[in-house]
């Protein structure tokens, strides 16, 4: 059965079910924060810190599973990671204090989560061959179907029948989706290849630092993530206090807008760069700067505006703009470095950017008594200024360089 050209189609939809409770999950906290806050009473830097403390999880163990997929069953480091992070996600709804939450939710939920990603694309990149770059866009759906869907499902049921059953109901389906996948689930035998010595993980980290223009997009793809963390967590609890939406409707409007937007965009900026790069290959970084600089005139309306509509036209730019960083991020980075090296380079990329991102839901949640959400939503327009000027620099000064070396290399 797992050989069957039918059966590579069944995997997307185990999968994309698996990435779609993966991103549902992780929103559940955002959404349902106000009443996880006044049932708790937990000051705003306690509820930042729960967030930090997940996203920091994850960063920290994103390379070493990417690690353990190299020499383990695929298929059991998923289905694990599912059913940890969905019995963990069960268990947040039983949380009473503040140790509890970082205990479930931070901890055991971010390092399920965590070691989901890399088997999770490693596999599906396996049963798709020649369908791998449609298999990996219909998988991507579910990243904005599971955002957009968790901000009023769960924001729904907490109005209804309070915000633990909200955890209780989309851990409850995770499990049961996890169970299913141990029956259904299939390795993908890999094809007989000439063994290569791996790569060593310190050999990575050289190459990115030793590489000017990784580097620096490494420092750029930090500060995207420390602002779409802090959006993530903090938008909803901005529409639900600032404009006194329902916890549902606000959930669904601070998600639906700019992922929809995003969606549409990344489709457009990937067309768009792939087409401008057959002549102009640095174009990518510069492509990415001016994203991010079109980007703070919507992040600053979301966060100075004083009714809705501007507000939605706002994350809506926002989403659209981020966009032209989202499509060309790794081809850039594989641009400057050699092929051996991409997984590990990427993987540790991830951890250095999720682990800057982490600490924005506690930056918020400090400077929300003092100066409001709105004020420390339109700040984050400065993070994505500084890391538009870094990029503009890389883009003139070294991205030529590094990758004019890389192809003098590749042709020795």
């Amino acid at each position: 059965m797992n050989t069957s050209k039918r059966y590579k189609w069944e995997v997307l939809f185990l999968l994309w079910m698996a990435f779609f409770l993966n991103q549902a999950d992780r929103q559940i906290f955002n959404v349902v924060l106000p009443s996880i806050k006044a049932d708790m009473h937990l000051t705003d830097v306690e509820i930042g810190l729960i967030a930090t403390v997940f996203n920091l999880v994850f960063a920290l163990f994103v390379p070493i599973s990417g690690i353990l997929g190299n020499r383990w069953s695929k298929k059991w480091i998923i289905v694990f990671s599912i059913i940890l992070w969905s019995g963990a996600t069960m268990l947040t709804g039983i949380s009473t204090t503040l140790l509890m939450f970082i205990l479930f939710r931070s901890t055991a939920t971010g390092l399920g989560e965590a070691m989901f990603g890399p088997a999770n694309y490693s596999l599906l990149a396996g049963y798709h061959k020649e369908t791998r770059a449609f298999a990996m866009s219909v998988h991507q759906t579910a990243y904005y179907v599971g955002i957009i869907a968790s901000g009023f499902l769960a924001g729904y049921i907490a109005e209804n029948w309070g915000w633990r059953n909200a955890f209780y109901v989309f851990g409850a389906v995770g499990v049961v989706h996890g169970i299913y996948m141990i029956f259904r689930l299939k390795d993908k035998q890999p094809e007989p290849t000439i063994e290569e010595e791996k790569p060593k993980l310190t050999e990575a980290i050289l190459i990115l630092f030793k590489t000017p223009t990784a580097l620096i997009l490494t420092i750029a793809f930090s500060g995207l993530i420390f602002v779409l963390v802090g959006y993530l967590t903090w938008t909803p609890t901005y529409l639900y206090e600032n404009f006194s939406l329902s916890l549902s409707k606000a959930g669904f409007m601070s998600m639906f807008f700019t992922h929809i937007a995003a969606f549409t965009g990344i489709f457009f900026a990937g067309k768009f760069s792939d087409k401008l790069a057959q002549q102009y290959p640095q174009k990518r970084m510069l492509l990415q700067a001016i994203g991010l600089l079109a980007a703070i005139p919507f992040i600053l309306l979301v966060g100075q505006s004083t009714n809705l509509l501007p507000v939605y036209i706002g994350l809506a730019g926002f989403g659209f703009a981020r966009a032209f960083f989202d499509a060309n991020t790794y081809s850039v980075l594989f641009d400057v470095i050699p092929e051996k090296y991409h997984s590990s380079a990427s993987g540790m990329m991830q951890m250095i950017g999720f682990s800057v991102g982490s600490l924005s839901p506690l930056v918020l949640g400090y400077l929300k008594p003092h100066i409001g959400l709105a004020s420390g939503i339109s700040l984050l327009s400065v993070v994505w200024l500084i890391c538009a000027i870094i990029l503009f620099v890389g883009y003139r000064r070294f991205y030529k360089k590094d990758f004019e070396k890389l192809q003098l290399t590749l042709k020795k």
